[in-house]
């Protein structure tokens, strides 16, 4: 693997990394994670998950597993569920939180039928003057069938109202969970749903379903990277399309218990969506269970949001003069007003 430890690199670069911390009133000394960063007519935005459940991983050598092994999920006792609620949150220009509101979802929510609940990972966005929150959501039908979900969200001075929600179906409707779709921010209703090779879709609001505009090309395939799934948004930097992806290694240990390790990845295409490259991978915090879904283009740098273990969230500044080297571009790339990919 790359570099064990992106952040302190980017801070030996003169970036930063904040943490993302609601009161404990609020939390009730819960998790929040996997935060999706958001610059929005120049102000700073984010979504940041609360979860009702403890994410326990062994990390360093697996020593101290539990009876369920390195890895599981402590939820409370009275209730089997893995619920998600959501906060939209107003950032300073110093990566501080300086408002909060929880979303208020009870116009659409429903009696769930499945034990994850709620919108999970919503990917942050505007498209056509509407701020939307995307993510999956898995409890709508018995056997946990995930589609994502716009969750139109309209922001007042004292609450933050779901105002409007699509439940989308994939190509392919016998799919049973799609989740990690990365919202284009520049092509309304656009995601990229897979990467290695490119399969880009549209959005339809209208019949609730997606579309390919961009059919996946077994030749583009870059062999030998394992499976790249979704992360942040894509945005545009000079003339390449950016997003972090993530790599997740599923196995069993010696007693058939579950384990997994994520990795990162910037990942980039040229404008016209040729010329995938990929970086090495990549941990944020030499930890082994990390995640982003937020990827942001602020005065120049770069913002990047991400959780620890579920248990914390994170954004990191990467500086501007570090990210070409991130992206594998040559110095020629940076004398261009206009640069090509080298």
């Amino acid at each position: 693997m790359g570099n064990r430890n992106f952040v302190r690199s980017v801070l030996a670069e003169g970036g930063s990394c904040k943490p993302l911390i609601l009161p404990a009133s609020v939390s009730s000394g819960l998790p929040f994670c996997n935060p999706s960063v958001f610059v929005d007519n120049g102000e700073i935005w984010a979504i940041l998950r609360h979860v009702n459940y403890v994410l326990y991983h062994c990390e360093t050598g697996e020593l101290f597993n539990n009876r369920w092994g390195p890895l599981s999920y402590l939820n409370p006792e009275n209730d089997p569920h893995l619920r998600t609620t959501n906060y939209l949150c107003k950032l300073t220009p110093e990566l501080e939180i300086e408002k909060y509101w929880k979303i208020d979802t009870s116009a659409f929510d429903k009696k769930e039928v499945w034990e994850f609940v709620g919108l999970e990972d919503a990917r942050l966005v505007r498209w056509n003057g509407h701020l939307y929150g995307i993510g999956v959501r898995r409890d709508t039908t018995p056997n946990g069938q995930g589609r994502m979900e716009f969750s139109e969200l309209e922001v007042g001075a004292d609450a933050v109202k779901e105002i409007s929600r699509y439940r989308i179906e994939p190509p392919d409707k016998t799919s049973y969970c799609e989740k990690n779709w990365m919202p284009v921010l520049d092509m309304p209703y656009h995601f990229v749903k897979w990467t290695n090779p490119l399969e880009l879709v549209k959005a339809d609001l209208t019949t609730l379903a997606a579309t390919q505009v961009r059919p996946v090309n077994d030749a583009e395939r870059i062999d030998g990277l394992p499976d790249l799934r979704g992360g942040s948004q894509v945005i545009r930097w000079r003339d390449s399309y950016v997003c972090l992806v993530h790599e997740c290694d599923l196995k069993m240990n010696r007693n058939n218990q579950k384990n997994a390790a994520y990795r990162q990845r910037f990942v980039t295409w040229d404008q016209d969506w040729n010329n995938l490259r990929v970086s090495d991978a990549f941990s944020f915090l030499d930890g082994e269970i990390e995640f982003c879904c937020g990827l942001a283009l602020w005065q120049g740098d770069f913002l990047a949001s991400f959780a620890f273990q579920d248990n914390a969230a994170f954004i990191v500044r990467i500086k501007e003069k570090t990210i070409p080297k991130l992206l594998g571009l040559t110095e020629k790339y940076l004398s261009l007003d206009r640069g090509v990919l080298a």
